[in-house]
């Protein structure tokens, strides 16, 4: 089993930053993907950014390219999402999720794996 918790929400205004970071807990992450979903309110949970095992490979949504960035720091057992420039759009609960095989199976939408969620709220 693994744990996943994720911290770093919050307000922020339209065009600030917020960080997210999903600690991980049961067993070293090194080997699996790592990722980030999230839904807003009436809206289907959707893909945000993904990463493979190593950190060498990303996936983005199309919505996020170019502002969020996903890394992780596997002697830490942790992953983080820097979100900047930050639009009301991106209102939501925000996951982190892990797949055992990979990241790009996260942008397929596999998830073995949830966190609990940490509400981002950007007022305009």
């Amino acid at each position: 089993q693994v744990q996943l918790v994720e911290s770093g929400g919050g307000l922020v205004q339209a065009g600030g930053s917020l960080r997210l970071s999903c600690a991980a807990s049961g067993r070293p992450i090194s080997s699996y993907g790592m990722g980030w979903f999230r839904q807003a309110p009436g809206k289907e949970r959707e893909f945000v950014a993904a990463i493979s095992g190593s950190g060498s490979t990303t996936y983005y949504a199309d919505s996020v390219k170019g502002r969020f960035t996903i890394s992780r720091d596997n002697a830490k057992n942790t992953v983080y999402l820097q979100m900047n420039s930050l639009k009301p759009d991106d209102t939501a609960v925000y996951y982190c999720t892990l797949n055992q095989r990979s990241g790009v199976e996260l942008r397929r939408g596999n998830v073995d794996y949830w966190g609990q969620g940490t509400q981002v709220t950007v007022s305009s």
